[in-house]
């Protein structure tokens, strides 16, 4: 008798009943609308999106069977024209002989927007109820008109309790799971699973079949694990979502003071598998963008981190960058060179190309002298502490302009300070290039 085809612990241990179906109470707990429609066998359209082994194959096709309805998968990973087209032919034979068809479209967002459009009509028309599984923001990857016709439900990463009892679960069924092949397993190295599984449920039973093959007399043991665990990382995309999310974590850390929150989504990257290159580059963005002149010195120490990287490497360039990270999050902050910048450049688009004022342009040849250039310029250096008073540096038309308030922390009070002396200055003078009133800009 030939022996049955191998499949992962993780394939046969699929739920078969949305009962034993772990995670994701927020959308399922009864009385949930999601839940009800299901148990009625009304589902309808819909777009499921969460990270990797929460479950979006498997409540796809649990709904599909509790809904009566015939189950057709596709992947956006090796399909294209030809398999949608040969998807709906089916769903519309099925529709023919008043069946339900489910199809189910995983990682559709690998599908181009030409493809996304070839379900509309067949979704609109009920030839086909339409679920499609994605890692990636719906917003960014589907089209309009696709999401305009399913809902979007989120899938969570499974908590360490749900994970602990499907890998329970795994050691006891003696039909589908390890029940029958005399494993041990005591709850540290469970929990030890569960932790590194990092909310996939996928991931928590390979590893659990790692240890199990490398476990001697059957016990899985705490050390067991670990050596399962050799090359495991967290969830990390370096394209994706989390990518995105977790550098933004990183910034608005920084920007919060909190250094422990900063060191930890910087931890997070690392651990993740970032270039520490790109992080190092962002950190010095950091520094000027939050601290700026409240703190010059943060610019400096974070080239320093950065070139620690660049010539050390890992772990040493780390934890100069972790360093970096750490100042920055408890520097004081200013962002008002960040918004003079914005304020100039917007300013810049709106007027156009103004004309330099006569007395800052050059004059090295004689007709330029004799057309102004330079005339009543006021070298700065001939007069008391280095300023001229009543001087403009601007173009005529933006000479009420004001665009960098330095804010009251750091060293920017003593610039603030320097400033307003400056403009008291000013306005003592007994002659203005151009008579105005200094105003800021909103």
């Amino acid at each position: 008798m030939a022996e049955a085809p191998y499949q992962p612990l993780a394939a046969r241990m699929r739920p078969l009943r949305l009962e034993d179906y772990a995670g994701q109470r927020h959308i399922l707990a009864p009385g949930k609308p999601l839940r009800e429609a299901i148990e009625a066998g009304h589902i309808h359209s819909m777009v499921l999106w969460g990270p990797p082994g929460v479950g979006k194959t498997t409540l796809a096709r649990l709904m599909a069977g509790a809904s009566d309805a015939r189950f057709i998968a596709i992947s956006a990973v090796l399909s294209g024209v030809k398999e949608i087209r040969a998807a709906i032919d089916e769903a519309q034979q099925h529709k023919q002989l008043g069946e339900k068809t489910v199809l189910f479209v995983d990682e559709v967002h690998r599908f181009n927007k030409s493809q996304q459009d070839a379900f509309l009509p067949y979704v609109e028309d009920g030839t086909l109820i339409f679920i499609g599984a994605t890692t990636e923001n719906p917003s960014f990857e589907l089209n309009n008109a696709l999401l305009s016709r399913a809902r979007v439900y989120v899938l969570r990463s499974l908590e360490e309790d749900d994970l602990l009892a499907l890998l329970q679960q795994a050691l006891t069924d003696t039909k589908r799971g390890l029940g029958s092949a005399g494993v041990r397993a005591g709850e540290a190295a469970l929990r030890q699973i569960a932790r590194a599984a990092d909310g996939d449920a996928r991931r928590a039973l390979n590893i659990l079949e790692i240890a199990v093959d490398l476990a001697e007399g059957g016990e899985v043991s705490e050390a067991v694990v670990s050596e399962s665990l050799l090359g495991n990382a967290r969830r990390f995309d370096k394209q994706g979502e989390y990518f995105y999310d977790q550098i933004s974590a990183l910034h608005k850390s920084v920007r919060g003071s909190s250094v422990d929150g900063a060191l930890y989504w910087l931890a997070r990257m690392i651990d993740g598998g970032c270039d520490p290159l790109y992080i190092a580059r962002r950190v010095v963005r950091m520094a000027s963008e939050d601290i700026g002149n409240a703190d010059p010195r943060a610019v400096q120490i974070c080239l320093n981190a950065w070139d620690v990287q660049e010539r050390l490497g890992s772990p040493e360039g780390e934890l100069a960058i972790a360093q970096a990270v750490a100042y920055l999050a408890a520097a004081p902050k200013s962002n008002a060179v960040y918004m003079a910048w914005k304020a100039v450049q917007r300013r810049v688009q709106d007027t156009g190309t103004l004309e330099v004022p006569l007395h800052l342009r050059n004059a090295p040849t004689k007709l330029m002298k004799e057309q102004g250039y330079g005339a009543e310029y006021h070298y700065a250096h001939d007069f008391p502490e280095a300023y001229v008073p009543g001087e403009s540096y601007l173009p005529d038309a933006l000479a009420d302009e004001r665009f960098y308030t330095p804010v009251p922390r750091g060293l920017e009070i003593r610039i603030g300070d320097k400033l307003s002396y400056l403009g008291e200055k000013d306005a003592a003078s007994p002659w203005q290039r151009v008579p105005r009133q200094r105003k800021g800009v909103k």
